[in-house]
């Protein structure tokens, strides 16, 4: 591949040892750019949680400009990531970024013209999360064109580290910046990050990005809406890739059930002392900047399948476990920062894996139905589990009753001790997924039973029919979408039984 010559030439220039970080300088141009637009995006929500605060004064309205932000984005990742696969890597990023500064824009001139109106601020907040819908899955396809495979967990983990940034500093920085400068100034700040992210993206050469040429036969093409489908249906038609991210979802699913009852139960358990919950909070960006940057200089474990999943016991016996059984700040802190620290390798491992054995133009369907299967639980469990800790867990911890004759004598009967009942149930079932995965064939050895794409650059062959082995991968004589592979073209014929499930 063009990136791994040049990697090489990098190499011999410095007497044969490769550093760190060689090969990756057209990476670390984008990663620059979108952190910088992360930083920006996270101080303007900032900025807009303020001023919502100020207009309402109602705890509602913060909930509603929260759900306004994330429903957008996890209902149209799935359509996001088949138009990513319709253009190329560079217009998808475009696309991503320059929605962001469109509606930016527009919000600066109606906030320079006359103010903004609270539900001007809620539509505005809903479109700003469609066009990040379009990040993740572009995002996702353009790493492997900006690296080589061997860079690629520590390529994912740097943006996770940048995320972390963004969720740290973002709001320190809005509450500095909407004090002494104002709204206006915030918006033209995001306008500016939006912009150095779009130019990054223009100056660099992504090695291989081809516009997508639609299948051969002269037939019309297919609907985004069944393309989007063929994202989600590619996952399930392997059998590795199905359990691993039924594995996750589910992990995803009891894990923010748990972390929904972080907050309030650090309040209740504090007395409602707030630098508490600001300690927690900065413990926990504090973890993820760490994780990510260990991740990075790191590039992750061997087998990524069970490093990741090792990562996520780890994380639900520290976040989780560890959390709920603490009896004080510097408990919750340090309990807490383990688990941050963890979340940049195990989202680095599973993208990773995804953009090795996914063909380079199945990458944008395949990201998007990722996101929607992660992310979808999110809104349940935060739904469900303030109710249930309100009506449920609280009481009965306070009375004893219940789950609690067994959990009382470990969390407490005291405000508070209900939640951490959640907290530390939540991190119980995380581990016996993860355990219960560990012990799949079709998980732990994911690199074997599936074996990586191995292509030209954007992992397709000149007519752009993605690849395995070396070899053009064949087409499903059925036409099942989702299905490169066919039904007679196993994951790896010595396991057809595995396969097959």
């Amino acid at each position: 591949m063009a990136d791994s010559a040049r990697s090489l030439d990098d190499t011999e220039q410095h007497g044969g040892k490769p550093g760190r970080f060689t090969g990756m300088g057209p990476f670390m141009l984008v990663w620059s750019g979108q952190a910088v637009s992360l930083v920006g995006n996270s101080v303007l929500r900032f900025a807009f949680v303020f001023e919502t605060w100020s207009a309402t004064g109602r705890a509602t309205a913060l909930t509603t400009l929260s759900l306004c932000a994330l429903l957008p984005q996890v209902l149209l990742s799935p359509l996001a990531g088949a138009l990513v696969d319709r253009v190329s890597r560079r217009i998808a990023l475009q696309l991503a970024d320059g929605g962001g500064l469109l509606i930016v824009a527009l919000l600066s001139v109606l906030h320079f013209s006359g103010g903004l109106h609270t539900w001007e601020v809620y539509a505005a907040v809903m479109l700003l999360g469609g066009a990040a819908a379009f990040q993740f899955p572009a995002l996702g396809a353009a790493v492997p064109l900006l690296v080589d495979k061997s860079r690629l967990q520590r390529a994912n983990s740097l943006l996770a580290s940048a995320k972390s940034t963004a969720d740290v500093g973002g709001p320190a920085l809005g509450g500095l910046l909407v004090a002494f400068s104002g709204l206006g100034f915030v918006l033209v700040a995001d306008l500016v990050s939006f912009a150095l992210a779009l130019a990054a993206v223009r100056v660099v050469r992504l090695t291989g990005d081809t516009r997508p040429v639609p299948d051969e036969g002269g037939g019309p093409r297919k609907r985004l809406v069944a393309e989007a489908v063929e994202g989600m249906r590619f996952l399930f038609r392997h059998p590795s890739l199905r359990d691993l991210m039924l594995a996750f979802c589910v992990v995803n699913l009891v894990m923010v059930f748990g972390f929904a009852a972080v907050q309030p139960m650090v309040l209740a358990r504090s007395g409602g002392e707030t630098a508490a919950l600001a300690s927690v909070n900065t413990a926990i960006g504090v973890g993820g900047i760490a994780g990510g940057l260990l991740m990075a200089a790191w590039s992750g474990p061997r087998n990524r399948a069970r490093g990741m999943l090792l990562g996520i016991i780890g994380m639900c016996l520290s976040a989780q476990v560890a959390m709920a059984l603490a009896g004080g700040v510097a408990g919750w802190c340090a309990a807490i920062l383990v688990g941050a620290a963890l979340m940049p390798m195990i989202n680095g491992v599973m993208q990773a894996i995804v953009q090795t054995k996914v063909p380079q133009e199945w990458h944008g369907r395949v990201f998007g139905a990722v996101v929607f299967l992660s992310q979808i639980s999110v809104p349940v469990a935060t739904a469900v589990s303030g109710p249930l800790a309100d009506h449920v867990f609280e009481p009965r911890a306070a009375d004893g009753t219940g789950v609690f004759r067994v959990l009382g004598p470990l969390v407490g009967d005291g405000p508070g001790s209900g939640m951490a009942g959640m907290l530390l149930i939540a991190g119980l079932c995380g581990i016996a997924v993860g355990v219960l995965s560990m012990t799949r064939r079709t998980v732990r050895e994911i690199d074997t039973l599936l074996p990586d794409i191995d292509a030209e650059p954007g992992g397709t062959t000149g007519d752009g029919a993605g690849t395995e082995a070396g070899k053009p991968a064949t087409t499903d004589d059925s036409g099942r979408p989702g299905d490169p592979e066919g039904p007679e073209k196993p994951d790896n014929p010595e396991n057809k039984e595995l396969v097959e499930g």
